[in-house]
């Protein structure tokens, strides 16, 4: 006697991270991954990585155009943990070290057809002066050792303080810093 198998949907995601403005940088890249239900499983396709290097444009809304394609399917059998997108954008510091310039994330969209979202972007901030100073010195700014914490709504004020207590940092906020656009 066969025993009936969970039916399964699928989920593809077919797209590019377009552009950017970051109005006090240049140089930058981007780096995405999806971050997903445990129902949720990968079937083909890319779940992370990361672009080339851009550099400004010369008209006067100096944006980073990427043109960065993501193609990547899932299966689930149910809706809950629904795929989000996480974009971490990079470039260098006055000293030539690769920092943080942005964290953003979304939830891939829920019906098909093509979508076009403009994602807000924000980047930990030390509390103090002194903290800001000494990171910029040092050359280790605040950042998430994993920027999928930026999807998770749940413990995240916790998971922070974690994460920054290990570079000697207080609870970092938020600062917006630019949008990516992506279709």
């Amino acid at each position: 006697m066969a025993t009936a198998s969970p039916s399964v949907f699928l989920l593809m995601v077919n797209g590019q991270v377009e552009s950017a403005q970051f109005p006090e940088y240049d140089d930058l890249y981007c780096k995405y991954c999806f971050v997903y239900g445990q129902d949720w499983a990968p079937t083909a396709g890319l779940e992370e990585g990361i672009s080339q290097i851009t550099s400004k444009s010369q008209d006067v809304r100096q944006a980073l155009v990427w043109n960065f394609p993501i193609d990547v399917t899932f299966k689930s059998t149910n809706p809950y943990g629904w795929p989000q997108i996480v974009l971490s954008v990079y470039g260098p510091d006055v000293f030539g070290n690769d920092v943080v310039r942005g964290y953003g994330a979304v939830h891939v969209p829920f019906s098909p057809g093509r979508h076009k979202r403009t994602i807000p972007m924000f980047v930990p901030e030390s509390t103090s002066k002194l903290q800001k100073f000494t990171s910029w010195f040092m050359g280790r700014r605040p950042e998430y050792t994993d920027p999928k914490v930026v999807a998770q709504g749940e413990g995240r004020e916790a998971l922070q303080k974690a994460v920054f207590s290990v570079h000697g940092l207080t609870s970092p906020r938020p600062l917006a810093l630019g949008h990516i656009k992506g279709t």
